[in-house]
C-alpha cells in the first residue's frame, strides 16, 4: 500500500465511525422516547381509534337507510351551526356521513396529543435541565430534536393505521378507511410541528402548551366558520367549503373526502406544512441558547408581592395565564351561543321541514325540548362545559408537574403541609371553573339580548352555565384522586377521560349510543335548562365525586 493510501484509510474510517456512533445515539434517544410515552400514547391512540369504530357502528344502526341519511345531511346543510360543530357534508353514504360526524373531533384530539408530545420532549426537557445534560453527551443539541421528530412520525403513522383499522372494523371500505386514517394522522403531524415551533418561541412549557392548545382550538373554529359559510352543491348532499377552511390543517383533512373522492393531495399539503415548520425549528434550535426562548422572559420584581406569601397565592400565580386563556375561550363560546341562537330560531321556527334540526340540537348533551333559542344555548354550553372541565384537569396536572419537577419538594421543606399544598391548587381549580362558566354565561346573555332575544335569556344562560358546574368539579375531584393514588397516570388519564367523556356525553345522543355507554360520561347527565328543569342529573354528578383519600400526595 502506498504512503498516500495509508494516510487516506484512517480519514475514510473516521466519518464512518462517526456516522455509526450518531446512528447508535439516535437509536438510544428514540427508544427512550418510545418507552417514556408507551402508556400515554397507547391511551391516546386507542381512544381515537375506538371513537371511529363506535361512531361508524352507531351511525349504521341509527341511519341505516339512505333516506334517513339524506334527511340528516339536508338538515345539517340547512343549519350552518351544525357544520361548525361537526364538519363538511360530502354525501349521504354511510361512510361519508361517518366522516362528517367524527373527523373534526378526532383531528382535534390528534392535534392536542401531538402538541403535548412536542412540548414534553423539547421545552419541558430544557426547563427541567435534562436537555442540557443530554446535549453535553455525543448527541449534541440537534440529535434529540431529530429523535423527537422520528418519535412523532411513528406515533402519527400508528394513529393513522389504528384509526383506519377502526373504520374498517366497523364495515367501511378499506381504501377509504386508509385515507380517513391518513387525514387524522396528517393533521396530528402538522400540529406536532406547530407545537415544536412554539416550544422554540416560548421559554416555559406552560406558555408553549397553552398557545399550542389555543392554536389547535382556533384551527377547529376557523375550519367551522369555513364550513358553515360554504356553498351547497345542487344535489343538496355536498358543500364546497369557503376560504377560511383552507387556513386550518383540520380543514385540509376534510378535503380528502374519504370514500367519495379519496384525494391524497391535502395530506401531502399537511406533510409539506410540517416540513417547512420543522426546518424553521432546526434553524432556531441551532442558534438560540439552551433554556432560552425566542421571546425572552420579562424581568421579575425585586421582591415578591404579599399575595405570594401563601400556598394559594403561589398556586394562583402559576395558574392565572392558563385560567385567562380558558376564560377567553369560554367567553367566545358564549358569544357564539347567544348571537347565533336567535339566528337559528328565526331561520327554523317557521319551516316545518326543518323540525328535525330541533330534534338534533335537543339531542346534544343530555337532550331536552323547549324554545329553540334556549335549546341551542344549552347545546353550546355543553362545549363550554368541556372547556371548564379541561381547565379543572389542567389544575390537577399542574400538581403533577410541580411534583415531577421537584419544586413541590422544596415547598414541603417549608412549614407547608402536603394537604394544604394540594387544596390550594384544587381551590384555584374551582375558581378557574367558575371564571370560565361565568364569562361564557355573561357573554351569551348579553349577545342574545343584543340580537333581539328577551332579557330572560340572560337568566337562561346563567342557568345553563350552572348546570355544567358539577361536571367540571367531578373531573377535578376524580383526577385529584388519581393523582393521590397513581401520580404517573395523572396526565394520560386526565386527557383521555375528558376526550372520551366529552364525545360520549355530548354527541352520543346524536349517533344513538346505548344508554349504558352514554351514562358512563358525566356530560350525559347534565340537565337541559329549559322550562321545568330536572336537576337530578347534576345531583348524581355531585354524589359521584370520589371519596376523600387519607393518603397525602407523594
Amino acid at each position: 500500500m502506498s504512503t498516500a493510501a495509508a494516510h487516506l484509510e484512517p480519514s475514510r474510517a473516521r466519518p464512518l465511525t462517526s456516522r455509526v456512533s450518531r446512528a447508535a445515539t439516535l437509536g438510544v434517544l428514540l427508544r427512550q422516547r418510545l418507552r417514556r410515552d408507551r402508556w400515554q400514547l397507547l391511551v391516546w391512540l386507542l381512544c381515537i381509534a375506538v371513537l371511529g369504530f363506535f361512531s361508524a357502528s352507531s351511525i349504521d344502526q341509527t341511519y341505516g337507510t339512505a333516506a334517513a341519511r339524506e334527511q340528516l345531511v339536508r338538515l345539517a346543510i340547512a343549519d350552518p351551526t351544525i357544520m361548525v360543530l361537526r364538519g363538511l357534508p360530502q354525501g349521504a353514504s354511510l361512510a361519508a356521513l361517518t366522516f362528517f360526524e367524527i373527523y373534526t373531533f378526532t383531528a382535534l384530539l390528534a392535534g392536542l396529543m401531538n402538541t403535548f408530545l412536542a412540548v414534553r420532549h423539547s421545552r419541558a426537557e430544557e426547563e427541567s435541565g435534562r436537555a442540557e445534560l443530554v446535549a453535553s453527551s455525543p448527541s449534541g443539541r440537534l440529535l434529540p430534536t431529530v429523535a423527537t421528530v422520528l418519535h412523532a412520525t411513528i406515533a402519527n403513522v400508528a394513529l393513522a393505521l389504528l384509526t383506519a383499522a377502526g373504520f374498517a372494523a366497523a364495515g367501511l371500505p378499506a381504501y377509504g378507511s386508509l385515507v380517513a386514517g391518513a387525514a387524522v394522522g396528517g393533521a396530528g403531524l402538522a400540529f406536532f410541528a406547530v407545537g415544536l415551533l412554539l416550544a422554540q418561541v416560548f421559554s416555559t412549557s406552560r406558555g408553549a402548551n397553552g398557545f399550542s392548545s389555543a392554536v389547535v382550538v382556533l384551527a377547529f373554529l376557523v375550519r367551522g366558520i369555513g364550513d358553515a359559510t360554504g356553498t351547497p352543491f345542487g344535489d343538496g348532499m355536498h358543500v364546497r367549503s369557503a376560504w377560511p377552511t383552507w387556513l386550518s390543517p383540520i380543514g385540509w383533512g376534510e378535503q380528502t373526502a374519504p370514500w367519495t373522492a379519496d384525494d391524497w393531495r391535502p395530506i401531502l399539503l399537511m406533510v409539506a406544512f410540517a416540513g417547512v415548520l420543522l426546518a424553521v425549528v432546526f434553524g432556531l434550535q441551532s442558534v438560540r441558547d439552551s433554556g432560552a426562548g425566542i421571546i425572552p422572559e420579562r424581568a421579575g420584581r425585586a421582591s415578591a408581592r404579599p399575595t405570594l406569601s401563601g400556598a394559594f397565592g403561589l398556586a394562583w400565580r402559576l395558574r392565572w395565564p392558563t385560567v385567562l386563556g380558558w376564560t377567553v375561550g369560554g367567553a367566545l363560546s358564549g358569544l357564539l351561543a347567544g348571537a347565533l341562537g336567535s339566528v337559528v330560531n328565526n331561520s327554523i321556527a317557521n319551516d316545518p321541514s326543518m323540525a328535525g334540526i330541533r330534534q338534533a340540537i335537543g339531542r346534544i348533551g343530555a337532550g331536552g325540548s323547549g324554545p329553540l333559542t334556549q335549546l341551542f344555548i344549552a347545546a353550546i354550553f355543553s362545549i363550554v362545559g368541556v372547556l371548564a372541565a379541561a381547565c379543572a384537569v389542567q389544575a390537577v396536572i399542574r400538581l403533577r408537574q410541580e411534583e415531577a419537577a421537584g419544586t413541590a419538594e422544596l415547598l414541603m421543606a417549608a412549614p407547608l403541609s402536603r394537604l394544604r399544598w394540594l387544596f390550594s391548587f384544587l381551590a384555584v381549580g374551582v375558581l378557574a371553573v367558575l371564571a370560565v362558566l361565568l364569562a361564557a354565561a355573561l357573554a351569551s346573555g348579553l349577545s342574545a339580548v343584543a340580537a333581539g332575544e328577551k332579557p330572560s335569556t340572560v337568566g337562561d344562560s346563567f342557568a345553563a352555565a350552572a348546570a355544567q358546574l358539577p361536571v367540571a368539579l367531578v373531573y377535578l375531584g376524580v383526577l385529584a384522586l388519581v393523582f393521590v393514588l397513581a401520580p404517573s397516570w395523572t396526565v394520560p388519564f386526565g386527557w383521555a377521560a375528558l376526550g372520551l367523556g366529552a364525545f360520549i356525553g355530548i354527541f352520543g345522543g346524536l349517533i344513538d349510543l346505548p344508554e349504558g355507554i352514554r351514562h358512563l360520561s358525566p356530560f350525559a347527565d347534565v340537565p337541559v335548562v329549559v322550562g321545568d328543569v330536572d336537576w337530578t342529573g347534576d345531583t348524581g354528578c355531585s354524589a359521584s365525586r370520589p371519596p376523600r383519600s387519607s393518603r397525602p400526595p407523594h
